[in-house]
């Protein structure tokens, strides 16, 4: 395994800035954040682009190439979650059309994974949306496979706040719902990218996720989560955790790290480990978000051989 991390968090910071930065610190890889240049998606963490898709060129690639190389950097994967599927048809072919391109840059840049979101229309039904699913994710998944990507599909479910109820933004949530959209995808190119925060909220055993699905994790993102007991006890589990799950840098939240990547270890996974930095403790400033990268990185070190 190799530990890195995810550029969103950096936004203020190109990515020959982030690569020196990380480099120096000792972290192995980077999930490279890939929105739009422009973009309307202004959600917390999204339409960071330490890569332009759109302008990558030759000379781009020899330079992206250069700079990681310089820090013994690789990245891990390229990184764009939109809503897949979302119900506004405008929104939903522009997501796919800057997921065709990341694809392509991947391709350019050597890189074997697309981190993603299957997405999710928040009003309507699962089996409803499994059913778009079927429509709309066979032909992108074939499309990845002939620029000899894998997609990673994240398992956040995507509801923090009221305009993301009732449903969610994002489907594949849980290992119920991952074994349909593995049988609906059947491609050796379509895999998790598996967030075990997700799973606490949810009462979920992310042991156990690691065991039945190791096969399919093809990458993991490293995020803690902390249970507000007294927002759970305010709110109930019918809030789908708003109220009372709290993301925090891993060491910080109830997630046992070791017996998680012991799982891990036991599947023979042997991909990035990239800390995922949502922790608001930490927040504010260039300065805090680095520090909360490295206290992650002790955390994890250790660990990740």
């Amino acid at each position: 395994m190799k530990l890195g991390l995810m550029t969103a968090a950096l936004g203020g910071m190109d990515l020959d800035g982030v690569a020196g930065w990380a480099a120096a610190e000792g972290f192995q890889t980077l999930e490279v954040a890939c929105w739009p240049m422009v973009t309307g998606d202004r959600r917390r963490y999204a339409g960071v682009s330490h890569i332009d898709v759109d302008a990558l060129d030759a000379a781009g690639v020899t330079a992206i190439r250069r700079s990681l190389s310089a820090g013994g950097l690789e990245i891990s994967s390229l990184a764009y979650y939109p809503n897949n599927l979302d119900p506004d048809t405008a929104v939903r072919s522009a997501a796919h059309e800057h997921l065709r391109k990341v694809i392509v840059a991947a391709e350019q840049l050597g890189v074997a994974l697309v981190g993603t979101f299957i997405g999710r229309d928040p009003n309507r039904s699962v089996a409803d949306n499994l059913a778009e699913v079927a429509k709309v994710w066979p032909d992108l998944v074939t499309f990845a496979g002939q620029h000899g990507v894998t997609i990673v599909i994240e398992n956040c479910p995507m509801i923090f706040s009221s305009d993301e109820w009732p449903g969610g933004k994002n489907l594949a949530y849980s290992p119920a719902i991952w074994r349909r959209l593995f049988e609906i995808v059947d491609a050796d190119n379509f895999g998790l990218n598996l967030d075990p925060s997700h799973l606490v909220w949810q009462f979920i055993d992310y042991e156990r996720a690691v065991r039945e699905f190791g096969p399919r994790i093809r990458h993991v993102h490293a995020k803690d989560m902390e249970i507000d007991r007294n927002g759970l006890f305010e709110h109930g589990v019918m809030a789908t955790g708003i109220g009372w799950q709290i993301p925090r840098l891993p060491g910080l939240g109830e997630i046992r790290w070791d017996r998680f990547i012991a799982a891990l270890y036991a599947v023979g996974y042997q991909g990035a480990i990239s800390i995922e930095h949502e922790d608001r403790s930490f927040e504010g400033n260039e300065d805090l978000v680095k520090r909360g990268f490295l206290l992650a990185r002790d955390v994890l070190r250790p660990l990740v051989v």
